[in-house]
């Protein structure tokens, strides 16, 4: 992946690939755009120690992860409000995302957004929310502060880790994956508290 990144840094394609891939893994959780944007940030960190200016900027870098993340909770919105009948049916079908589904709903109607906070940093979390969100008809104004404030956090955390990483450790596959290491971390601590809600209650994901 170091490699792969390095071929793209100190260009402005670096950015464009970090954003999409950020924005399509709202409907394709796999890609690991993640491990792209701490690899992107981990090869700043090499650049900066080596004073050469050919590296990924750490601002535009964030900017682009953090807009790529609201972007694609928005189109996932409005694909599951336009939804009808079908998405209805199809959602209803998955437990994970009724649940999903019914804590948005209530988090939002208590004025508060920080599911929408936590669930970015869960594995496919940001798709239950998105997708949730929309199916439940919540106003975009309850629903676009939370994103972008949950697009930020996750953009700055995981450009915090690629780079302080490579800074502390070198910029080796043993700062990668401590960099990934912590974020996998972070994604379980949040899986467990957007489950502990529901597993209180007893209604099961």
């Amino acid at each position: 992946m170091l490699e792969s990144v390095g071929l793209l840094t100190g260009s402005p394609w670096i950015y464009a690939v970090v954003a999409l891939s950020v924005l399509f893994d709202v409907f394709v959780p796999v890609l690991p755009s993640g491990v792209l944007v701490i690899a992107a940030a981990t090869a700043a960190a090499a650049g900066s120690e080596a004073a050469t200016g050919n590296v990924p900027d750490l601002l535009p870098l964030t900017l682009s992860a953090a807009t790529a993340s609201v972007l694609g909770d928005l189109i996932a919105y409005r694909l599951a409000r336009r939804g009808g009948e079908r998405l209805d049916r199809a959602l209803a079908r998955s437990r994970r995302l009724t649940g999903a589904q019914e804590r948005l709903a209530a988090a939002l109607a208590r004025g508060g957004g920080a599911l929408v906070v936590i669930a970015r940093f869960a594995p496919a979390g940001r798709s239950l929310v998105s997708l949730g969100a929309g199916a439940a008809q919540r106003r975009v104004r309850e629903f676009l502060p939370w994103s972008i404030l949950a697009g930020l956090a996750w953009a700055a955390y995981s450009v915090a880790l690629g780079y302080f990483g490579g800074h502390l450790l070198g910029t080796t596959w043993l700062a990668t994956g401590v960099s990934l290491l912590a974020l996998f971390g972070a994604g379980a601590g949040a899986a467990y508290l957007i489950r502990r809600p529901v597993a209180e209650t007893g209604t099961g994901v």
